[in-house]
């Protein structure tokens, strides 16, 4: 029989409030991908039904409309939450302002990128890196609201899309601001497949449950390094 010994304490890392964060994000843009995509290459669906009922496209966009609006709003409150969660959750993770930080995001490159170093970055939370590459992924979460409106704009009447009818002007026209609220769907494709790899990758290396926290909550952290953050919690 095959086993290890270590010595191992349960730590809540992400509170509820992140996780439906997290998980209505995905949601959100497994749907928002899908039917965005079919909006950019609409697919011709021959029916014999009646009109009222043929409506397919009409219905994927107003599908696209709504899920928008979910994901906006899911993005809002994990911005508010980064101000009032605990320490995991807040936005100093996301911007690197102290030189340990940076050391810890230099460390994590050399392991995980450059492969220079084999012992793991040791961290409860996310590790440096993965914060500032969060930090631009929310960037890109701006953006893609930003100009999503900016094009619901003109066809809506409601006052909320009506307040980004100046970012078609501002970005120098529809054809640019389609083209880049696009291509950020494909970088979030490309984000989402490399972010389950890496998940199950540091799962497996590290053993701390990184994937199962973000269903209840809890990492699996050495006893030493649970300690250790314990007394800097203490002495903050």
């Amino acid at each position: 029989m095959r086993s290890r010994r270590t010595l191992l304490r349960e730590v809540y890392v992400w509170e509820l409030p992140v996780r439906i964060y997290h998980w209505v994000n995905a949601l959100c843009i497994v749907i928002l991908c899908l039917t965005g995509y079919m909006i950019a290459e609409p697919v011709a669906i021959l029916s014999a039904s009646e009109a009222t009922f043929g409506y397919w496209f009409g219905t994927i966009r107003f599908i696209h409309f709504v899920v928008a609006y979910v994901f906006l709003f899911n993005f809002a409150f994990r911005i508010y939450w980064g101000f009032t969660g605990n320490r995991y959750a807040s936005w100093r993770n996301y911007i690197p302002l102290k030189l340990s930080q940076w050391k810890e995001l230099f460390d994590v490159i050399r392991v995980d990128i450059l492969m220079i170093k084999n012992k793991p970055v040791d961290t409860i939370g996310h590790n440096t890196l993965a914060s500032v590459i969060y930090f631009a992924f929310f960037g890109a979460f701006v953006l893609q609201c930003v100009t999503g409106f900016g094009l619901y704009a003109k066809m809506s009447p409601a006052y909320f899309p009506k307040l980004f009818a100046w970012i078609i002007p501002a970005m120098g026209g529809d054809l640019i601001v389609r083209q880049v609220h696009h291509f950020l769907m494909w970088f979030f494709i490309i984000f989402a497949v490399i972010h389950i790899y890496l998940v199950f990758y540091h799962d497996y290396i590290e053993r701390h449950g990184v994937t199962s926290s973000m269903i209840g909550g809890w990492k699996f952290i050495e006893e030493k390094m649970a300690a250790e953050e314990e007394n800097k919690e203490q002495a903050s």
